[in-house]
Formats: C-alpha cells, structure tokens, sequence
C-alpha cells in the first residue's frame, strides 16, 4: 500500500472515529477538543494531497486541481465554520451539542470524499451522505421550520441525486462492454465516444436536474433556499459555499467529459438557459424578500446562475466560472457568519424589525458593508474580476441580447441588496424585535474582515500559481 493509499485510508478512518467519539461524549470540552483536532487533521490532510497532486489512490480517489482546490476552500471555511459554531452552540445542551459537531464532521468528511472521488458511483455515495449530514444540522434548533426543512430537503436531494444517477445508468445501459460499467470518468468518456448523441443529452438533463440539487441551481433551488432559512447560520455558510461546490463539482466533470462530444453546443445551451432562468429567479424573490437569511439564500441562487452562464458561454468564461466559485465561497460564507451576529444584535433576521445596526455594533455593519461591496462585484471585490469576464466572453461570442439580459438582472439583484443592506445598516427599525439583544465581542468579527479581504486582494493581483491552477482545471475544455 502506497503512502497516499495509507494516508487517505486514514483521513477517513479518523473522521469516522472522530466523529463517533463527539457524537458519544457529554463533555463539551472535550467535544471542543475533538473538534479543533479534526480541523488540524482535515488542513494536514488538504497540504499532503497538494504534495500528491496527479496522484490516484485506491482506485476511486484522484488528487486533481480542481478537487485539491475546492478541498483548500473546504478547509478555510471548517476553521471559520467550526469557530463560529462554538459560539452558536455554547448554550445548548451537552446531547444536542455533540450532534451538531458530529454531523459537521460526517459533513466535512463526506464533501472532501466527493472532491476528489474520480467515478460517479463514487461522488454518489459521497453526495448521498452530505445529504444525511445536512439533514441533521439544518433540524438543530427543533423548530417546526427546522423539521419542515428538513424532511423537504432529505426527500428533494434524494429524488435529485437518484435523478443524477439515473442519467448515467442510461448510458451504461447503451454500452456492452462489462469493463466501462464501473463508471469511472475514464469509462464515461469511452461511454461518451460510444453512445448516441440522443443518450448524451438525455443523461446530461438528468445529471443537471438532479445534482442542482446540491449546486442550488434552477430548477431544484428551492430545497436548498428553505435549508439556508433555518439552519444554524454556520451551517447556512457551508450549505451556501461547500456544499454548492460540491454539485458545481458533479456537473463540471460531467460537463468536462461530454464537451469532446457532438453534444457541446446543447450543454452550453441547457447551462445558459438554467442560469438566465436562476438569475430572474433570484432577482424576483430578491425584490420582496423579508428575511435576511433568505435574501442571502437567493443571492447564492443568483451567483449559481452566474457559474452556469459562464461555463456555457465558454473561452474565457470557463476561467471566470472557477475564479467565481472560489470567491463567492469566502464572500457568501462571511456574510452568514454577519447575518448570525446580526440576529444575536437585532434580535431578530426579519428586515421590517432590523436597523440602526451601525449604532448598535458598528464592527458587524462595517463588515456587513463590506461583504455587500463583495457579492455585488463592486470594485474592489475580485467578484467584479469573474463577472467582467463573464460580460467580455458574452461580448466575444456576440450574445448581445444575452449580454444585456445579464445586466439588467444583476441590476435588479444589486437594487435588491443595496436597498435591504442599507436599511438593516443606517435606518430605524419599521416593527419592534421580540427577542433578547445581545453584545458582540468585535474579535468575533475578525473572520469575516479576512475572508472579505481575501476577495478583495484578488480584484488586484492574481497570483501566478492561482492562474495556473484554473487554467489547469480548464485545459481540456474547448477553446
């Protein structure tokens, strides 16, 4: 056994483990404990498959650019995430304490397996669990809400995943030969080469549909909108951001593997037209939302949307779409992690009882501010880098209706945000909260001030190893 093979094996090994031990003590503590040493194990681990990059380990598992990347992202965020959920949890009982580190830890685990499964048999039992996990933090608070949106998103995801699945069953149904049914990526490209067009694109439907799902991509957005609602605003980051990019993930290296193929142009076509589609959505339930955490939930939906365009507008979009991935990941989980101290400030996430927050933490809305320049693709959010190319390969492929279409829905998107940001920030409350107010340590916020500040960096300087890295991740793609 290789040192990769060991080293996976054990990676796996210690989040089962791991996440038995917190899911079996009492002592929050030591739940504490278990949990920061699965954060240091998971960074280790992130670093080892650097230094392991190309590598295939145990057949089902590749250290590829693009996997190793979003697993990166992946453990930024754990720190984050596992910092402010200490926070959010520290009242809570020892029972529902060490549920909601051990689901995170299964979380963890399961999205970093999909990252860099290399066989769709693979991503689908990882996907599958990330499923199980969610399903357990979005139902921490025990609300009515919380189980609505729960079994809701248990039975979409399923359905969804199934769908995803089925897709490519119906091409290993079309191909004879017994050696390309394990499903590897390497087999559904012989598949691809061999099969009907007509297959091609029914299989591509099917994986689109089903693994939106994950992705929060139109037309299965709405399971992943009521999960961001009532989840943990921790978990809500990472439902936001790593888990989106695991179905960007699933549809990419399918899309990847078929785009050699005659079906090309139909891909590009079904992205575009999902992606204009989850944009007018977006924008739509963004013009009347009145909840901050739903509003947030669409802006996601909205970026989804940019991802798809640009993968299928191609050239330089294809570039655009990863840096997108990277950067909304760090921006939409900063301002979660906000909009968690805004409710424990305002006492409440509805927008007619939020305002005045910059008298009452002054900290928290410059933060506030700050991720609304990000999302919006202000300068100096490196987000204005990805959706200006997206704008220059719409101007480049002459898809001047699209192009303005584009604009005048991110139009409506950045009215949307501006006009609810600036009223929770700078005007007075239209109802009284019900809830208790409490004060924030401004430390607190210092997580959100460097994740901002990551995305900002890159509106000025992209570096080297970072361009290569997606040029990488893209080079099989067309030109």
């Amino acid at each position: 056994m290789t040192t990769s093979a060991i080293i996976l094996t054990a990676f796996f090994i210690i989040s089962a483990l791991t996440g038995l031990a917190v899911g079996l003590v009492k002592s929050k503590p030591l739940i504490r404990a278990l949990t920061i040493f699965y954060t240091i194990v998971h960074i280790s681990f992130s670093c080892f498959g650097w230094l392991h990059q190309g590598e295939t380990v145990l057949e089902y598992f590749t250290f590829d650019p693009l996997g190793l990347l979003l697993l990166s992202i992946l453990s930024i965020l754990t720190i984050t995430t596992v910092y402010h959920g200490f926070i959010y949890v520290k009242n809570d009982s020892p029972g529902v304490y060490s549920m909601y580190h051990a689901a995170l830890i299964a979380l963890i685990a399961s999205m970093s397996g999909a990252y860099l499964a290399n066989g769709m048999t693979t991503v689908w039992i990882f996907v599958e669990a990330t499923t199980l996990a969610v399903a357990a933090l979005i139902y921490h608070d025990r609300t009515s809400l919380a189980l609505e949106a729960t079994w809701k998103y248990v039975f979409v995801c399923s359905i969804g995943i199934a769908l995803a699945y089925l897709g490519i069953l119906f091409l290993g149904f079309t191909v004879q030969d017994a050696r390309l049914l394990h499903l590897s990526f390497d087999a559904i490209t012989e598949i691809a080469r061999l099969a009907n067009p007509l297959y091609l694109k029914i299989a591509f439907i099917f994986i689109l549909v089903g693994y939106s799902t994950k992705m929060g991509l139109f037309p299965m957005h709405t399971v992943t909108v009521d999960a961001h609602t009532v989840a943990p605003p921790p978990i809500s980051a990472f439902i936001s951001t790593t888990l989106m990019n695991v179905g960007f993930l699933a549809i990419f290296r399918i899309y990847v593997l078929f785009s050699a193929t005659a079906i090309l142009p139909f891909m590009n076509h079904v992205l575009i037209i999902s992606g204009v589609l989850s944009l007018v959505v977006s924008a739509g339930y963004m013009l009347k939302a009145k909840h901050n955490k739903r509003m947030l939930a669409y802006s996601s939906l909205e970026n989804m949307g940019i991802v798809a365009i640009a993968l299928g507008i191609g050239g330089i979009g294809y570039y655009a779409a990863i840096l997108h991935i990277v950067l909304h990941s760090f921006t939409k989980a900063g301002l979660f992690y906000q909009i968690g101290q805004s409710y424990k400030v305002m006492g409440t996430y509805q927008l007619d009882e939020s305002g005045n927050y910059m008298n009452l933490y002054p900290a928290g809305a410059t933060a506030l501010l700050l991720g609304f320049l990000c999302i919006t693709a202000i300068p100096p959010s490196g987000m204005f880098i990805s959706e200006l190319y997206v704008m220059k390969a719409l101007v480049l492929t002459n898809s001047w209706w699209l192009l303005a279409v584009f604009a005048l829905l991110l139009c409506f998107v950045l009215y949307a945000l501006v006009t609810r940001v600036l009223h929770i920030v700078y005007s007075q409350p239209r109802e009284k909260p019900l809830h208790e107010l409490q004060k924030i340590n401004p430390w607190q916020t210092v997580t959100q001030y460097i994740l901002f500040g990551m995305v900002i960096f890159i509106c000025f300087a992209q570096p080297s190893p970072f361009r290569e890295l997606i040029n990488s991740i893209i080079q099989s793609l067309p030109k």
